[in-house]
């Protein structure tokens, strides 16, 4: 099975991101879910974004690459928003990434390469009219045109956080979708 890497988003790691790594698990998945905040988490994203403003988007990013420094090089990097930071990173920069999940954000590969690295698979999956997303559809657009190792999935809807399951922003039916795409992933790369 896979060993994966699972980052959080600004809210931090809630009750449905550790939900999502057990249904990754129950796959059969060794996931591994680090603690970006130390334990913080936020009731809404707008707190959380504050909380990340204070100490900063790069360090976050870092406490990612350091906390996957332990793992093996073939690691499946798996972002959640804010948490695409780290796993974009790490799956541009770290030799041997076995492929990455983006879930809600993309960011343009130029903020860590001249190009993705090649053999690297990627999946990125957002709400078509999801706010936050309008400003990353370009960069996902430019990832994933002409790569066959490289899709882009867009759900009906405007919700940003639809597939943690212990926030209002929840969406059972396109997370069950994302979540059988995310295992089938997986089990190719």
């Amino acid at each position: 099975m896979t060993e994966v890497v699972l980052f959080h988003h600004a809210q931090g790691l809630t009750p449905g991101v550790a939900a999502f790594a057990d249904e990754l698990r129950t796959a059969g998945h060794t996931v591994h879910t680090p603690d970006l905040f130390d334990g913080r988490t936020f009731g809404s994203l707008e707190e959380g974004l504050g909380y990340v403003e204070q100490i900063g988007f790069g360090e976050i990013t870092e406490r990612g690459v350091r906390a996957a420094e332990h793992l093996p090089q073939d690691t499946v990097y798996v972002g959640f928003s804010l948490g695409v930071l780290p796993a974009q990173k790490l799956a541009q920069t770290r030799p041997g990434a076995r492929g990455a999940l983006l879930f809600h954000a993309c960011i343009p590969v130029s903020e860590y390469g001249a190009a993705w690295p090649h053999g690297v698979p990627v999946q990125v999956h957002a709400k078509e009219a999801d706010a936050f997303f309008a400003e990353d559809i370009d960069a996902a657009r430019a990832l994933v045109s002409d790569r066959a190792d490289a899709e882009m999935f867009l759900y009906p809807g405007d919700q940003h956080l639809f597939a943690d399951s212990s926030l209002p922003s929840y969406d059972p039916d396109a997370a069950k979708l994302l979540t059988r795409r995310a295992i089938e992933f997986l089990g190719s790369a």
